[in-house]
């Protein structure tokens, strides 16, 4: 994927005296008080700005939070709170700035914190107006938001349009350089986890790696409706019998490339879904009618752990079990470690996956762990995102 780098530009350079524009994603969780609880998405936004300062520009960084209404602010939707945690990153204050559409008072050495950028009116939908007037405050725009490059609104798709150079920061860099070597140029074997309750939430990337993996690991609800498909018992377990047509469909166009999509051959199974619920484990065969399968099997975790092992390339996306509840929890904790221990590179993604990845303490054993939820998601489908487009028109000329 062709792009402009913010940090090649920084290192010829061509960043000196220019005003710069970072679309950064900070939207952090916060609470009732106002309070930010978690501030993982603050941090990594952090070397794109020092980038920039170090290079010698003037710096403006704005964000989303929340879901504010486009024209009217509340205290709320206020990054005051941001502002605060950025100035104590960066050990110097950053000023947060309202009403910045039409201007902005910022000199190079400087870095200034816009407003909510989803306050503005035109942000959503990417108004044209509204796109050129921010695309007049600057000289380079840099787009170091992963997070929201699956939308196309003002800051992530509109400004690029007619910024006078429109690149990418390191963080977006990154996430590109990632996903090109994990499915654009992946080392084989390539063996793909996706998991969550539902398979109509991640039927189309279901059906979008049944075309290029070699393996397809499902997991939680989605495995039941495979199980389902591959006429296993389940219980009450959670599954969409009304999509066993599209799981046998992704089983065969697998089959049909020599892949495979491996069903449990044992599982663990609880009468009520409750973290006290006592584990009883069982070949998937046996399972009975009032059995809920909360989990996948020692068996068929060791299974896994060593087609992942033997993996060159890993696409984690979701825990296979319940893992939130310790007797559940085995067959995620087996998949982790594994890939822990693996020589392959692996890109994993996804909320409960970075919760699944912190649990187990493996941050640092995974090639990379994406930032953006639905973004990865979409990549995972096969989709281009709008951020990544613009970027490649751009730097096309």
């Amino acid at each position: 994927m062709h792009i402009l780098r913010f940090s090649d530009l920084c290192a010829q350079g061509k960043a000196r005296g220019q005003r710069v524009f970072i679309r950064a994603d900070l939207n952090v969780p916060q609470d009732d008080a106002g309070r930010i609880t978690e501030d993982t998405r603050i941090r990594a936004s952090v070397p794109c700005i020092r980038m920039a300062l170090d290079a010698g520009a003037a710096v403006m960084v704005t964000s989303h939070l929340g879901r504010p209404a486009e024209g009217e602010f509340k205290p709320g939707d206020s990054l005051a709170p941001v502002a605060q945690r950025l100035s104590e990153l960066l050990g110097r204050e950053v000023p947060l700035v309202a009403g910045w559409v039409d201007g902005v008072q910022v000199q190079p050495g400087q870095v200034v914190l816009l407003e909510n950028c989803r306050v503005n009116k035109g942000e959503k939908k990417s108004s044209p107006e509204l796109a050129r007037k921010m695309a007049a405050l600057c000289d380079i725009y840099v787009n170091d938001a992963f997070g929201t490059a699956h939308r196309a609104e003002g800051t992530t798709y509109g400004i690029a349009e007619y910024a006078k150079v429109a690149c990418a920061g390191p963080l977006l860099a990154a996430e590109i350089d990632a996903i090109t070597k994990a499915l654009a140029n992946p080392k084989r074997p390539l063996v793909a986890i996706v998991a969550g309750s539902k398979v109509s939430t991640k039927l189309t990337i279901l059906q979008s790696l049944s075309k290029n993996v070699d393996g397809l690991v499902v997991g939680g609800g989605i495995a039941n409706t495979f199980m389902l498909a591959a006429g296993l018992p389940i219980g009450k377990s959670l599954a969409e019998p009304d999509l066993l047509g599209e799981a046998k469909a992704v089983i065969a166009a697998m089959a049909a490339r020599g892949a495979e999509v491996p069903i449990p051959t044992d599982v663990v199974v609880a009468k009520t879904f409750a973290a006290d619920a006592p584990a009883t484990v069982k070949k998937a065969a046996d399972v009975a009618e009032d059995d809920m399968i909360l989990d996948i099997g020692p068996e068929t975790a060791a299974r896994l752990a060593a087609q992942l092992k033997a993996a060159g390339t890993i696409v984690w996306n979701g825990p296979v079990g319940v893992f939130e509840f310790d007797q559940f929890a085995g067959g995620t904790k087996a998949i982790a470690q594994a890939i822990a221990e693996s020589s392959a590179f692996s890109i994993a993604g996804g909320g409960d996956t970075l919760a699944a990845i912190a649990k187990y303490g493996i941050e640092n054993q995974v090639g990379y762990i994406s930032t953006g939820g639905g973004a990865f998601l979409e990549v995972l489908e096969g989709k281009t995102l709008p951020a990544f487009e613009i970027l490649q028109k751009r730097a096309a000329g």
